[in-house]
């Protein structure tokens, strides 16, 4: 323990403790950052909850060092990130609920569409919701003897055992479908269903993360979603982005995240040999999250998703 009392342990691991206040000033901060060069903002707030793991090999560098500088300047990261996560470590899930939902995007080039979507009906969900479809046929046959209610607007599809009414695509300015709204008559009343998918983002070398497109989508699916005259909603989809993301305030603003609500853990579903993000969403309005989880791996690039509530 004598190492420890020498002066020399305040003035070791300046660099370190340099990097740990940095560290915990970009996870405060993040919101600060600007979207103007590259979206540089939206990048790290996709991937935030990963800067966490910094912080351990920090302490180890700081041990090594024999720094008691580093060692105080890490506190700062880590009570930044329990402030912002910690939330999600624990298990909120609980018990009832009357209605649920999940959402898949199964992949244009899925090679095995029918186990696609019997495993996303294995769920039990009252509603399905499936993203990037191509091969409608192959989904509406396997999944027609659990959903007798189902419509497929462009590229987005959504299967319900109970009536659907007033099915029309919602326009997210792409000049293709890849969003619909409808109406679910469940025995406890109305919810509207919004299943949406919003465009994809690239990272570049050149330009940086590339989501112009995808943040104009997300500003006119708010805009359709404000306007929802029923009370209860429900949004199901791929929006390729996560809650952090401030690019997708539009929609996120207005309703809350059932994973966050009433999940275990962070529910990461892309990509699906590694998640390393939540992209696909399951948000309400109007209504109780109960429980939210991430169904087993399909042949598709994305992991299934699926959440119950209460009406």
């Amino acid at each position: 323990m004598d190492q420890w009392r020498d002066r020399g342990v305040w003035r070791r691991g300046i660099v370190l403790a340099v990097i740990a206040a940095l560290l915990g000033l970009l996870m405060l901060l993040h919101t600060q950052l600007p979207n103007k060069i590259g979206n540089l903002g939206s990048l790290t707030e996709t991937f935030l909850p990963w800067l966490g793991l910094a912080v351990p090999v920090l302490f180890v560098l700081a041990l090594v060092r024999r720094s008691a500088t580093a060692l105080v300047a890490l506190l700062l990261p880590i009570v930044t990130w329990v402030n912002l996560f910690g939330g999600l470590l624990s298990d909120k899930t609980a018990k009832g609920g009357n209605f649920t939902v999940a959402t898949h995007n199964v992949n244009a080039e899925n090679p095995n569409p029918a186990a696609t979507a019997r495993a996303v009906a294995a769920s039990g969900a009252d509603v399905v919701a499936l993203e990037e479809l191509t091969n409608t046929s192959r989904y509406e046959k396997a999944l027609e003897g659990t959903y007798k209610y189902h419509s497929v607007q462009g590229t987005v599809g959504i299967w319900s055992k109970y009536p659907l009414e007033l099915v029309q695509p919602v326009d997210i300015q792409l000049g293709w479908v890849r969003a619909l709204r409808a109406t679910v008559r469940t025995p406890q009343g109305p919810v509207a269903v919004y299943v949406a998918h919003l465009p994809s983002v690239r990272v570049k070398f050149n330009a940086g993360f590339t989501a112009g497109q995808r943040d104009r989508s997300a500003e006119a699916l708010g805009r359709a979603i404000a306007q929802e005259p029923e009370k209860r909603v429900v949004l199901l989809g791929d929006l390729n982005g996560t809650m952090n993301d401030r690019s997708l305030a539009p929609v996120t603003s207005q309703l809350r995240s059932a994973q966050g609500a009433a999940g275990d853990g962070f529910g990461f579903s892309w990509p699906a040999s590694f998640p390393m993000a939540r992209i696909d969403q399951i948000m309400v309005r109007g209504m109780n999250p109960v429980s939210a989880w991430t169904l087993p791996k399909t042949p598709s690039d994305h992991l299934p998703v699926a959440a119950r509530v209460k009406l």
